[in-house]
């Protein structure tokens, strides 16, 4: 009692609706900016069973935003950490770490003990992953999305409402959309959206009105401008969605492990390198590299002619995740010695003076 009190004295909540919300369960994608305020906030109102999918490690970079960790976290797996944090903020509740990457493979695992999803994710392949196997199974999806200073929420698969594919129905080239660690976030604005989402996941579970179903909320941190855009359903999406149920047609797969990294102490500067920057030409910061090309990662199967494949090639990009992927393009098109700069542009600030 005097734990949810303040719950409990609301009269739209009251025992009742806090007794729903010890009931529920949920299921968090992504322990990273988005889902470290959904899950502090949920796990602090009571909702009963939490689950955290994340098999990605916490990184220094990562404390900036994703304030459920600290130092000491450095190198944990992230849905491990979270787990034990979350423990401390409430013990009275069932608190389950998933330190796996979400695939084909355990996604329906995973999902069937839970009633919502929350899309914490950073990458479109998982995004449509979610989207598919939640409408499948009739389970709602608090979605959220940032991007430097603007953010959006939304709410799919809710009362039969429409899903992730009736936004956005086609995904994206890959590579042609980067996430927060190529291009950059504003601190706070994860937690704002990230505890937005979580607002929705309190009001799926206690049945309110207004639950963001149909509708995209979209906010700027630079002007505190607010709108909503309305998302109508789309039943042929859907529909070819449902027909599917085998999720074959998705491709979601880490396609990358096999691509050969290298790291910056690594490199020899006097020898035959051919550099390729594969970030957007307005990217910052600029590089100045003997030997460098720059082809942004959607240009780069169409100019791989202008590559001097009789060198060794090392691909490079803001973070190192573009630079696998085009490491991934060379290699099916036949050329072998090439690698990925691991860690990115901020690798060669950090050991090596160019």
């Amino acid at each position: 009692m005097s734990r949810y009190s303040r719950h409990i004295i609301l009269s739209e909540v009251g025992q009742k609706g806090q007794d729903k919300l010890n009931s529920a369960k949920v299921l968090v994608i992504g322990a990273g900016g988005l889902g470290c305020p959904v899950l502090q906030y949920i796990v602090a109102s009571g909702v009963g069973q939490v689950g955290i999918v994340d098999f990605d490690k916490v990184d220094i970079s990562n404390l900036q935003r994703q304030v459920l960790f600290g130092t000491s976290s450095v190198g944990m797996n992230k849905a491990i950490a979270a787990k034990k944090r979350l423990e401390d903020l409430n013990e009275t509740i069932n608190i389950y770490a998933i330190p796996e990457q979400l695939t084909i493979k355990n996604v329906l695992q995973i999902f069937k003990d839970y009633d919502i999803i929350v899309d914490g994710t950073d990458n479109f392949s998982t995004r449509y992953l979610i989207n598919d196997v939640a409408l499948q199974l009739n389970k709602p999806v608090v979605y959220g999305a940032i991007y430097k200073f603007e953010g959006q929420v939304s709410v799919f698969n809710y009362n039969h409402g429409p899903s992730y594919r009736c936004l956005f129905p086609i995904p994206p080239k890959e590579g042609s959309i980067a996430n927060c660690s190529e291009v950059g976030v504003l601190g706070v604005l994860p937690g704002i959206i990230g505890t937005m989402m979580a607002n929705e996941v309190i009001k799926i579970v206690l049945n309110f009105d207004g639950v963001l179903s149909g509708k995209l909320l979209c906010y700027n941190s630079k002007t505190s401008e607010v709108s909503t855009l309305k998302i109508k359903r789309n039943p042929v999406e859907i529909d070819k969605i449902k027909s599917q149920p085998d999720l074959s047609y998705l491709s979601i797969e880490d396609n990358c492990t096999a691509v050969k990294e290298i790291t910056n102490d690594k490199l020899n500067f006097k020898k035959n390198i051919q550099f390729v920057d594969v970030r957007e030409f307005h990217e910052e910061p600029k590089i100045e590299l003997s030997n460098c090309l720059q082809i942004p990662l959607r240009e780069l199967e169409e100019n791989i002619n202008q590559i001097d494949t009789s060198q060794t090639i090392v691909a490079f990009c803001q973070s190192g995740i573009r630079s696998k992927k085009a490491v991934e393009i060379l290699l099916n098109q036949g050329v072998t010695n090439c690698y990925s700069l691991k860690g990115g542009v901020m690798s060669l600030f950090e050991k090596q003076s160019i």
